[in-house]
């Protein structure tokens, strides 16, 4: 715990102008972002009496290690750059909003050729077109359904529209006049986007106007004497009619608005938001967060506005929004909104009539929604509370290890040697500091050493960043280990440097970031290191950490045969009862642990039966590769090949056709293909790959593998 005093800025160094701050703690990660018309006057709310500060805001300011800020123009620049600086560095201590559920979307995929309208979940793409969002996806379906009768746009997947457009026959939606069939030439692109076109229109609220036509030409079909054109139109009129019934009318007046409602409590808050179109209610959502700083419902409602238009320009920002309370000040908030929309756009707290109502509406469904959260959430952050401490009361840590890593090793009878590094913060998985390695340091199988190695690589990097921030001494450094199988920190931070873009460790490498704040891979030391394996397996990766003159975290291995706990320095198991919260934990993450490496395990095997001997030809790409296998028609007539035969290949030239020759008569002649079926050896079957079949899991295995491969495969 810091002391706010030991980096409070002396006054006359913070300016008296509008601006945005960062907190960040002793690793350099950024926890909270904030702005401020005066900067000063801001941050000299920090650095008051611990005593008078809320809870979560004393909670911040003791684990920041360091605050600095940037100046800006204007309150809107600071509000464009604290969201750009939220969404960027994820601060734990910002009000951060989840939705309660994965709401789905009625998308129209202008961006092709052929518009495809379909449900869609998750983030939005460019180009296509969305309403909603829907509380069901069955409401969606429902709807199109009723609409593909009017405007009979493509719905179906790419792989079906391609299969109907080599066989010449469409669909059944096709044969019933649902969909115009533009795979097999029914209509023209340009007719098929403009229908596509009208469906926008007409789900954007546009209706009227549609309506009064289809009605007129109905009128005309009938005059001219042509009833069963004019049935049909009777019937399409119908259906867009029960199709707008769904969504009941809320505003008479055919506003385009937003509602938001908030109810909080002093832990936490929902927010709910009520998508009004055409004056019917088109779509609702909820978010829910931690209020884990001491935050005003103007200012809920400021952080709720940036993350519903942070990533929308146009017709997605209303003309309206209506909220429960304004932020303050107001004017750099509707300015910001103004601009998404790129004409005005009305912020305010709704009086009297329709639309306060409506707000009474969507604030019930608020709190329910809080209530709903509330109920959901309370054993959740019981159990994992209890499973935490259980397992620092067993393992005689000194308090509950808010971040643990587990490590386990995967690999086929010695071949594809993989690791796997997962880790949960507070009890949850955090998947995106997932960590996979491949064992370079040796060939075989010997999971004991590999473990050593794994452990190695992992802290030697977190070594080096900390060294590269000055988080430690510079003569810390010689003690970080120099035996012959590990480099000093400053040595591995010397060549993580030099080569920022090769580094060993799979994961995306992005160099070292720490100044900005960003994510650094390896840089957060765990409280607790698990790996999988008993006595050997903790034993390496204990005698790894001490190599690296670490010392403050902690090691335990969970045995798979009696989930046997094993400690460093015990001779015997740490047994936890089965109704442990804590084993059940530390089940859960050797488990993941366990399935991400052997699915990396897997993958790596599959990619090693799908090589070629023309892989190892240096310079030689894929396209010449394919040229290659279709002029010879297989890797064995082009063994046998001459140089001068080689060089027939368009684009080989002799000095690459040398080169081929050389690197085929190096490498071993595949093994003979085998029918699985019968047994014969099948001489004439010319592979690039060896024969492989497949288990029951649908994983390629060599031929001749044993048919079970449990005890094989780990």
């Amino acid at each position: 715990m810091a002391d706010p005093s030991s980096y409070r800025p002396k006054p006359g160094q913070i300016p008296d102008t509008p601006g945005v701050y960062r907190f960040r703690d002793e690793h350099r990660r950024v926890i909270y972002v904030g702005k401020a018309k005066s900067l000063r006057q801001r941050l000299a709310n920090y650095f008051q009496d611990l005593a008078s500060l809320h809870p979560r805001t004393r909670t911040m300011v003791t684990t920041a290690a360091s605050v600095e800020w940037t100046v800006v123009s204007t309150e809107v620049e600071a509000l464009q750059l604290e969201y750009s600086w939220i969404k960027e560095y994820d601060p734990r201590f910002n009000v951060k909003y989840r939705d309660d559920k994965s709401y789905p979307y009625l998308a129209v995929t202008m961006n092709e050729e052929f518009p495809r309208v379909q449900v869609m979940r998750g983030h939005k793409k460019k180009g296509v077109r969305y309403f909603g969002p829907y509380g069901h996806a069955w409401a969606i379906r429902d709807t199109v359904d009723l609409l593909l009768r009017v405007f009979p746009v493509r719905t179906c997947s790419a792989g079906v529209f391609k299969n109907a457009a080599r066989t010449g026959r469409p669909c059944l939606l096709g044969y019933i006049g649902k969909c115009s069939a533009p795979c097999v030439g029914r209509i023209e692109p340009e007719e098929h986007r403009e229908l596509a076109e009208e469906f926008c229109d007409f789900m954007a609220g546009r209706t009227g106007t549609y309506l009064r036509r289809l009605e007129q030409r109905m009128t005309d079909a009938a005059e001219e004497m042509e009833y069963e054109r004019a049935a049909r139109l009777r019937d399409d009129i119908e259906a867009l009619k029960k199709a707008m019934e769904k969504n009941a009318v809320v505003l008479a007046d055919a506003t385009d608005a937003d509602l938001i409602a908030v109810a909080e409590d002093e832990l936490e808050a929902a927010v709910q938001i009520f998508h009004v179109r055409g004056g019917r209610v088109r779509g609702q959502r909820g978010w829910v967060t931690d209020k884990v700083e001491d935050v005003t419902t103007g200012a809920l409602v400021e952080h709720a506005l940036q993350q519903l238009y942070g990533e929308e320009t146009g017709d997605a920002v209303p003309k309206e929004v209506l909220v429960p309370a304004l932020p303050e000040p107001v004017e750099p908030v509707q300015e910001w909104l103004t601009d998404r929309r790129g004409s005005n756009v009305s912020l305010r707290i709704p009086q009297r009539g329709d639309k306060k109502a409506l707000m009474e509406t969507v604030q019930r469904n608020a709190q329910q929604s809080l209530a709903l959260h509330k109920t959901k959430r309370a054993s959740d952050l019981t159990t994992r509370s209890r499973a935490l401490e259980e397992i620092a009361d067993a393992l005689e840590l000194d308090s509950a290890p808010l971040r643990i890593e587990c490590y386990d090793i995967s690999h086929l009878q010695g071949d594809d040697v993989v690791a796997s590094m997962v880790v949960f913060e507070d009890g949850l998985q955090r998947k995106s500091e997932y960590r996979r390695f491949q064992i370079k340091g040796f060939a075989g199988q010997d999971d004991v050493r590999s473990m050593h190695e794994v452990i190695t690589r992992r802290f030697r990097r977190y070594l080096a960043d900390k060294e590269r921030t000055g988080e430690w001494a510079e003569d810390g450094a010689e003690d970080a280990g120099t035996d012959s199988g590990t480099a000093t920190a400053s040595e591995t931070r010397t060549h993580s440097e030099s080569h920022p873009r090769t580094d060993p460790d799979a994961g995306p490498v992005n160099g070292f970031k720490d100044e900005d704040g960003r994510p650094r891979k390896f840089a957060y030391p765990p409280q607790l290191v698990v790996v999988d394996g008993g006595r050997p397996q903790v034993a390496a990766a204990k005698r790894a950490l001490d190599e690296l003159g670490i010392d403050d975290i902690a090691v335990c291995g969970l045995a798979k045969r009696l989930e046997e706990v094993w400690l460093p320095e015990d001779d015997d198991p740490v047994v936890l009862p089965r109704t442990s919260e804590g084993l059940y934990l530390l089940q859960r993450i050797r488990d993941e642990a366990h399935r991400f490496a052997i699915t990396y395990q897997r993958t790596k095997r599959a990619k090693r039966f799908r090589s070629s001997p023309l892989d190892d030809v240096p310079g030689l790409g894929e396209t010449r590769k394919q040229a290659l296998i279709k002029h010879f028609g297989s890797v064995k007539k082009l063994r046998s090949a001459t140089i001068e035969q080689i060089q027939e290949v368009p684009g080989i030239g002799r000095k690459t056709a040398e080169t081929i020759a050389v690197a085929l008569a190096q490498a071993a002649p595949a093994a003979p293909a085998v029918n699985t079926a019968t047994g014969e050896i099948m001489d004439d079957r010319e592979d690039e790959a060896p024969e492989t079949t497949a288990d029951a899991s649908g994983e390629p295995v060599p031929a001749g593998a044993p048919d079970d491969r449990r005890g094989q495969e780990r």
